[in-house]
């Protein structure tokens, strides 16, 4: 039977045969077409490194977007930087079955069809989520034909990209409506906030929206949209995915929607990040997105008092990383009146007198000064470059402490000089700060007064080294970018400048009042002004921040009465009281380089060194490194000559010249003031610097060089009056007798001018009050007449 059987069976065998063989060529044949019609129509994915840019500040929240060639704004982004809850209600109410089907799922399409012949009209597309990104990357239209394609394109995707990588290319290209596509960048239009950190109604209405993005935009069809939402929750609910307590909270939360619009925060930064990075979809600034925003909202207000087309640029570092937390180029980037396209962060400006912290710190580094060292405000020449002060006025002998915290420009002059203006423009460029200078010219005396030109970054990293003992570096606005720390000023010579500008007294002009800015903050602050108002800055240190404040006109056109200390100071107190200051580190005690010192003054030496009657006035100065050197030299010797000076006396106290002598003679001393410093000295001082007659008979000697000068034309406390009926100011016709050379007349401490020795000086009186001129000759000597103009009669 069994033989019977096998012959029985042997004629299916070739049958069974045939159908294999035929099923089997049927398969490779389907999958040459299917591998020719991929060769012939080949898939076309959006490529990684084009559309649309976003930079990003450091939490995520987009500061600007810039759109691609058609219009699109779109923030690149990934499945596991999305929402779970996002990617729940999408997969279940667009495709359930998305990670187990090839691409297509044929029931859905049959349902889908079964339900148009029923209804007369599409009730279920039937599409899956892989069949949309076919549609989404392709344009397909809505017919029988183009359904098939769809089908085509979709298991194309399938076979070519993982589902994580479809799931991807819907999350980053789906239509939200207007020009938004992806669920991030959908997420900050409508919701202000990234996809991240989506509710469940949230999740939900951001699911539905690309099914008909125009007909649900929440921003302009707010009941529709919740309508949708509302099914969406549904869904959820009756699939079990989320309890029913779940959905009764989501849908209480309105719909609202915020008016589409796109990001435009540190715009100028982002442009410059985006000029930097061209390829980047995303990029990431170290940008405080809060602090952002305040900042620009403090800045607006802020600029609204100041004159027209004004406007301002601020800068905010993280001392401990040099991360750049708040970027403003601009006070108003749409503004073309204040010309808010300029980046001010970036441009070139003159620094006015906000590098005079660096000369006064490298002079402590190279031990020309102590902190209290005496200098001499008044009227000098270095070489035909006689500089004034922003006020007009001299102070006379100040400390070098004041003359920084006073911004006094004599001083500095004079300190530069003996630094060596190109051996300070290198240890600038050292540290970070390039100085443009005219074409051709070289380093000179004007450029610690602003005759050169930098930039706010420049400066900003320049001054964190004042909270980084000494070192300097580069704003950063990546966390990629370096540092580039650089070793600026010793950590003695940082302490002790940044002591000096945050010990500012409330009567130094330009200092805050009381109360404006918060006393814990402990800002070392510097301002500056630029030659005919174009320029007024503000650069203020802080133990965790460094701040940077520009005021002017970007074209540089003048702003009268707008300077540093009235115009940016304010602001920068302003940004520093709302900066967190808690967490930052704490102003380090003084380093072991540093320590105080009693000196005296006019010699400069320690008052242990120096006898008491040769200490006329004792200072408490910052030492560095134990050097207390004496008060600088005078150039030129005239009437006076600054030093300790040994004389030979007779009985009478009057002095011996070289081949003179007496019996009984002794030795005395005396403590010179600087010779230009002699008119603004007390009497007291004055008296015990006077020079001893020269006895009778002796030969005269260098002492006696210059002559003793006086000013003619008018009588010590004399009254004047203004004509009966006249409305010009007196003028008072004056000469100087006895001066060699050219003669500087101040009115009141305050510089009018320069005439010749022989020449007549007109001096305008203004008004009623009391005045005093003084004659200063070139070599010291000075004479002084005071006078009274009284009021008109009545």
């Amino acid at each position: 039977m069994i033989d019977s059987a096998i012959v029985a069976a042997s004629p299916r065998r070739p049958r069974l045969w045939r159908l294999m063989r035929a099923s089997a060529i049927g398969v490779l044949a389907l999958l040459l077409g299917a591998v020719l019609l991929d060769r012939l129509f080949p898939l076309r994915l959006p490529a990684p490194d084009s559309g649309s840019t976003v930079v990003l500040a450091r939490d995520g929240t987009p500061l600007r977007a810039f759109a691609d060639s058609d219009g699109v704004w779109r923030y690149p982004t990934t499945a596991d930087k999305v929402s779970p809850l996002y990617l729940s209600a999408l997969l279940h109410y667009e495709d359930r079955w998305f990670y187990r089907h090839p691409g297509i799922n044929p029931y859905a399409l049959l349902r889908g069809l079964v339900g148009g012949i029923v209804h007369g009209h599409i009730v279920s597309g039937g599409s899956t989520l892989t069949m949309q990104v076919a549609r989404i990357i392709h344009p397909i239209p809505h017919t029988f034909r183009g359904k098939l394609v769809q089908i085509f394109r979709a298991l194309q995707l399938e076979a070519h990209l993982s589902k994580a990588q479809i799931l991807d290319l819907y999350l980053n290209h789906a239509p939200f409506g207007g020009p938004i596509e992806g669920v991030e960048a959908a997420s900050w239009a409508y919701l202000g906030k990234p996809a991240s950190r989506l509710s469940r109604a949230e999740a939900a209405l951001l699911a539905v929206l690309p099914q008909s993005p125009s007909r649900l935009r929440p921003d302009r069809h707010p009941v529709a949209a919740r309508a949708a939402r509302d099914k969406v929750l549904r869904r959820m609910r009756d699939l079990g995915v989320w309890s029913a307590a779940q959905i009764r909270d989501a849908e209480i939360e309105p719909v609202v929607a915020r008016s589409l619009h796109a990001p435009l925060s540190a715009a100028l930064l982002a442009e410059r990040l985006h000029r930097q990075q061209p390829a980047a979809r995303r990029i990431v600034s170290t940008i405080d997105a809060n602090l952002q925003r305040a900042a620009e909202d403090r800045v607006s207000d802020y600029l609204s008092r100041l004159p027209a087309h004004s406007s301002a640029a601020l800068l905010v570092v993280d001392n401990a990383t040099l991360e750049t937390r708040v970027y403003l180029g601009t006070s108003d980037f749409g503004d073309r009146e204040r010309h808010g396209y300029v980046d001010m962060v970036s441009a070139p400006r003159s620094p006015g007198s906000t590098l005079k912290p660096f000369l006064y710190g490298l002079a402590l580094d190279d031990g020309l000064i102590t902190s209290q060292s005496l200098l001499v405000d008044a009227p000098q020449d270095f070489g035909g470059y006689a500089p004034g002060n922003f006020d007009e006025a001299f102070s006379g002998p100040v400390s070098a402490a004041q003359a920084l915290q006073r911004s006094l420009n004599v001083p500095a002059v004079d300190v530069l000089d003996r630094v060596g203006p190109t051996r300070f423009v290198a240890r600038l460029a050292a540290g970070g700060v390039d100085l443009g200078l005219p074409s051709g010219a070289k380093p000179n005396l004007s450029i610690i007064l602003g005759g050169a030109a930098t930039r706010l970054e420049n400066l900003v990293g320049a001054y964190t080294a004042f909270a980084n003992g000494g070192i300097a570096g580069t704003p950063r606005y990546t966390a990629e970018q370096p540092a580039q720390p650089r070793r600026l000023l010793s950590p003695g010579a940082a302490w002790i400048i940044r002591d000096i500008l945050g010990s500012n007294p409330a009567d130094v002009e330009g200092a805050p009042l009381e109360g404006v800015i918060n006393r814990h903050a402990n800002v070392a602050w510097k301002t500056g002004t630029s030659y005919g108002y174009r320029d007024a800055w503000a650069i203020g240190v802080t133990d965790r921040w460094t701040i940077g404040v520009w005021i002017g006109r970007p074209d540089g056109t003048p702003s009268p009465g707008q300077y540093g200390a009235v115009t940016a100071l304010p602001l920068l107190f302003q940004v520093a009281d709302m900066l967190p200051q808690r967490g930052g580190r704490t102003h380090a005690a003084a380093p072991a380089s540093v320590r105080s010192v009693a000196i005296c003054w006019p010699l400069g030496g320690a008052v242990a060194s120096t006898p008491a009657a040769l200490c006329r006035q004792r200072r408490t100065a910052w030492v560095l490194d134990d050097a207390i050197p004496p008060t600088f030299a005078e150039r030129e010797l005239g009437a006076w000559a600054s030093g300790l000076l040994t004389l030979r006396v007779n009985a009478r106290g009057q002095r011996l010249s070289g081949s003179c002598h007496a019996t009984p003679e002794h030795i005395v001393q005396l403590a010179r003031w600087p010779a230009l410093a002699t008119p603004w000295l007390g009497v007291d001082d004055r008296r015990a610097s006077t020079l001893p007659p020269l006895a009778p008979g002796c030969a005269g000697d260098s002492l006696d060089q210059a002559s003793p000068i006086r000013i003619a034309g008018l009588n010590d406390g004399v009254t004047l009056r203004r004509a009966p009926n006249s409305d010009r100011p007196l003028q008072a016709s004056l000469q100087v007798l006895g001066a060699q050379g050219p003669v500087q007349w101040l009115l009141n401490g305050r510089l009018q001018g320069s005439s010749a020795a022989d020449a007549r000086w007109l001096q305008t009186l203004p008004a009623a009050g009391d005045y005093r001129i003084t004659a200063l000759a070139r070599n010291g000597a000075f004479a002084t007449l005071t006078l009274h103009v009284a009021g008109a009669r009545q």
